[in-house]
């Protein structure tokens, strides 16, 4: 008897084992832009089968819960609600990854997520949340990204550009002094005119393409749907 009480207290005195769950507290987003919630976890027990994940969302002029998200061995996003076929997976339990994505967010996504984790034995922890701001982007903040794209696109082309005009004009000048010294060509020396000539015309008419090609460009950038896919590509992670 006295045994088992001394079993007892043991065990009495041995702490809960717990898990660390962190998420970012704000999270800025743009309509139309895809978000990631950030969620890590750390626990003392090898990750398993019963390691369970549950996201669930409170809306800024609400106070009722709903579940968004759950993970156990496969993925479960809602298939209801506000959210259905929005929410993405972009986590990795092995590395402590528990994070979300939100596809198409828009200003009516505003509100509080939380991020629960579950790893048998470790269940006791903290449930982070994170506050969700979404607003439409500024216009000012549309042209930098625009004036960014544009330098991308036309600096390579110019230089391009420069050096065949800088090439022509050379061999311009090298044809030029030869005919004013009266220097009498050989026929291989007027075959070579020749061809040099036929790629002067050549280098020309690319010239014009150039320019035309860059012409349709800034049409083609400042267009609302271009602008509306380059805010895309440059507010993705990893983007420059």
């Amino acid at each position: 008897m006295a045994k088992n009480l001394l079993v007892a207290e043991l065990f009495d005195e041995i702490p809960p084992r717990s898990l660390e769950i962190k998420a970012d507290a704000h999270v800025r987003g743009y309509v139309g832009e895809k978000i990631r919630l950030k969620c890590s976890f750390r626990s003392t027990a090898e990750v398993t089968d019963k390691l369970t994940i549950d996201w669930t969302y409170r809306p800024a002029s609400g106070s009722r819960m709903e579940s968004i998200f759950h993970y156990q061995s496969f993925t479960y996003p809602t298939t209801s609600g506000r959210f259905r076929d929005r929410i993405s997976w972009v986590g990795n339990v092995y590395k402590g990854d528990a994070s979300i994505s939100i596809s198409n967010p828009t200003t009516r996504d505003n509100g509080t997520f939380s991020c629960a984790v579950k790893n048998p034995p470790d269940v006791h922890h903290n449930i982070p949340t994170t506050e969700l701001t979404v607003t439409e982007r500024s216009f000012g903040m549309m042209l930098s990204s625009v004036a960014l794209l544009s330098i991308l696109v036309f600096v390579p082309s110019a230089v391009v550009v420069a050096l065949l005009l800088v090439r022509m004009g050379r061999k311009s000048t090298g044809l030029k002094k030869r005919n004013k010294s009266g220097y009498k060509k050989s026929s291989i020396e007027v075959s070579d005119d020749t061809d040099q000539e036929e790629g002067a015309d050549c280098v020309g008419r690319l010239c014009v393409r150039c320019a035309e090609c860059l012409g349709h460009q800034s049409l083609l950038l400042t267009s609302p749907k271009y602008v509306s896919c380059s805010l895309t590509i440059f507010t993705s992670e990893g983007a420059f």
